[in-house]
């Protein structure tokens, strides 16, 4: 029976908005990443069947089928094709599962999974309003009575008014939140990346990581998304520019080519809730890719729960009643940014490396998404 391993997994350092990493452009940024990970691997480029590329903005410089640009911008053989997945911040996430179902199906051998985003450089948004405002007069009169559904607006549900929500609903006070955020930039300034990070250029560490914040600091930001509201910049990722990488196999390609699984790709799932709150989904695919692994959440020995907004994985920990302890062990968004179509693939990164030198058996990760979606994974160490 085949399965899907993961033979390698690097990442490039999280550039800030206008920060280290703005001067390159996404395609050159996703080149030099697959060039790292064929590198670090001893993988032959040449033996990739496909690269499935995560990008949520794929407008301007990261239109044009950016994962088909990334492979020439790498040099790799013309004959290694492409293509570019787009399922919101879980982009790269969905592109490894896509990878995973290639090898397990016999469609492909090898399948390099990842993505990138630009956000300096394409900001957020942009594909929203370049022809129009999405989602069509159907979706539009099914949730006429969301506020900020009007005509004209860009972006009709807003994730920052969807975390005001979730922090309502759980009752999350300003103070808490702000002790959550203060913790991941804690947990980010602990940890050894050097490992997962491949440099550009001099940009060799994260850039998002405050090491001086202090509850103080957090606590005189504003709240944009509501006057009365708890959320602020700092309880929230960073936006940010990076890319990510991982190259997928079977045991038995690998094995015959020399290279050493890092991780067995165990189970792996899509869902869905609330479109409107949005950012809920985490909590039923967490549900639903347990129940198809046959285990249980004292199983996993780390947790990768995307910090979008800390709402988010505070609710998840409530309603999972997973250990905190295991929850983002080396930092999150928040900390780190969120550049949207790498982040799946960054966490699957930081996670493997993570188990790796922790000897955890079984890590999950879980990100929420535009549209209320949510992937979940759950890998195996071997």
């Amino acid at each position: 029976m085949r399965d899907a391993v993961i033979v390698g997994a690097v990442r490039t350092p999280l550039g800030r908005r206008g920060g280290g990493l703005s001067g390159v452009h996404p395609v050159d940024l996703s080149g030099h990443v697959l060039r790292a990970l064929a590198e670090r691997t001893g993988l032959d480029p040449a033996d990739v069947d496909d690269v499935q590329w995560g990008c949520v903005s794929q407008v301007g410089e990261q239109s044009w089928n950016v994962g088909r640009n990334a492979v020439l911008a790498a040099g790799w053989p013309e004959s290694v094709p492409g293509a570019t997945i787009d399922r919101q911040c879980g982009s790269s996430q969905q592109a490894l599962h896509v990878a995973a179902a290639a090898v397990i199906a016999g469609q492909a051998d090898v399948v390099v999974a990842g993505g990138v985003e630009s956000m300096s450089r394409v900001p957020m948004g942009s594909s929203a309003t370049v022809s129009g405002v999405p989602y069509g007069p159907a979706v539009r009169e099914r949730y006429a009575g969301v506020p900020g559904f009007g005509d004209g607006e860009p972006v009709p549900f807003n994730q920052g008014v969807g975390a005001e929500m979730i922090a309502a609903r759980w009752g999350f006070t300003r103070g808490r939140l702000d002790e959550y955020a203060l913790a991941s930039h804690a947990r980010a300034a602990a940890a050894d990346y050097s490992a997962e990070i491949t440099p550009v250029g001099g940009a060799k560490e994260d850039e998002g990581i405050r090491r001086d914040t202090t509850l103080e600091k957090l606590g005189a930001l504003k709240t944009p998304f509501r006057p009365d509201g708890v959320v602020t910049a700092g309880s929230a990722s960073q936006i940010s520019d990076g890319a990510a990488a991982l190259a997928v196999t079977t045991s038995e390609w690998a094995a015959a080519h020399g290279l050493r699984p890092l991780a067995r790709v165990h189970t792996a799932v899509a869902a869905a809730d609330d479109p409107v709150v949005m950012l809920t989904a985490p909590i039923p695919a967490t549900a639903k890719v347990l129940r198809r692994a046959g285990l249980t959440l004292a199983d996993i020995g780390v947790y990768e729960v995307n910090e979008a907004f800390a709402p988010v994985p505070l609710a998840w920990l409530v309603e999972t009643g997973a250990d905190p302890a295991r929850l983002n062990p080396r930092g999150g968004a928040i900390a780190l940014g969120h550049p949207l179509g790498a982040s799946g693939a960054r966490l699957a990164t930081s996670m493997l490396h993570h188990m790796r030198e922790t000897g955890v058996r079984y890590g999950l990760q879980v990100m929420c998404e535009g549209g209320g979606m949510a992937n979940a994974t759950i890998v195996e160490r071997m």
